[in-house]
């Protein structure tokens, strides 16, 4: 990814507030290098403001709101899973390429030490500093990019094949901080899933609702997860809504055929 990407993240959202000062130590010297080289382009009209630059700040500052928020998820169980950094390494790779994921997996680690400092010094506090950083997405992301946020961060935590409790709850605790339910974070925890138990949970309801329910959850369901809303984020990150949304479409069509709707 190099240096030089970062740059669209310090113009992001992240510039301030609880995200801006995890960037501070996560990215360490790249915040100096690349602030610099950002004023200085800026000034000389190469990344105006509202054009590329601003762009880049949004896609910069979802990706490392994504890697706050999954530092949180990964260690929620007190363990750093093998399965859940490579998918952060195997997501990195195919969206930013193949230097990003040795970038990103030294900010994962850095925000993985800066918990621990944190704590130490006042138990707590990264807890309290994640859900502060939940309300400045909330503040930034639109709904449909903060639905698309969570959807990555429950696919972290499924990538072990497991989700241990202590991650149901963190995955919760995000979501409420980022303005989303506990409802939404558990469809997407079932996304992908064979079963019809599955289904109903990826579409909101149980499988008491009625089949005029099922409809409605569905359309409701299918228009906030459109990925053309999505569209600001880059083409990767659409591509991730498409196949998101073709597992909802999966869903629903499980529960008609069980159901004989058509």
């Amino acid at each position: 990814m190099g240096a030089g990407k970062w740059i669209g993240g310090i113009l992001g959202f992240m510039t301030g507030g609880p995200l801006g000062a995890l960037a501070g130590f996560a990215l360490g010297a790249l915040i100096d290098n690349t602030a610099a080289s950002a004023s200085a382009a800026s000034g000389n009209g190469d990344i105006p403001y509202g054009q590329p630059g601003e762009a880049a700040g949004h896609r910069n500052s979802f990706l490392f709101a994504m890697l706050v928020m999954a530092s949180y998820i990964i260690r929620a169980d007190g363990r750093i899973m093998h399965s859940e950094m490579e998918y952060v390494r195997q997501f990195l790779r195919r969206n930013f390429g193949e230097q990003a994921v040795g970038e990103g997996q030294q900010i994962l680690l850095n925000l993985f030490e800066e918990r621990k400092r944190m704590d130490a010094q006042n138990p707590g506090a990264f807890r309290r500093t994640i859900h502060e950083c939940g309300a400045q997405i909330a503040a930034n992301l639109s709904y449909e990019e903060r639905l698309q946020l969570l959807n990555f961060l429950a696919e972290i935590a499924r990538s072990d094949g497991h989700v241990s409790p202590e991650e149901v709850d963190a995955l919760r605790e995000v979501a409420a901080s980022m303005g989303l339910s506990a409802r939404e974070a558990e469809s997407m925890l079932n996304l992908g899933g064979d079963s019809l138990e599955e289904a109903y949970k990826v579409l909101e309801i149980t499988p008491e609702a009625t089949d005029q329910e099922v409809r409605a959850a569905y359309r409701r369901l299918a228009l906030k997860h459109l990925p053309d809303r999505v569209v600001t984020l880059g083409e990767d990150v659409k591509k991730a809504a498409e196949e998101k949304f073709q597992e909802i479409n999966n869903a629903k069509e499980r529960i008609y055929k069980a159901r004989g709707m058509k």
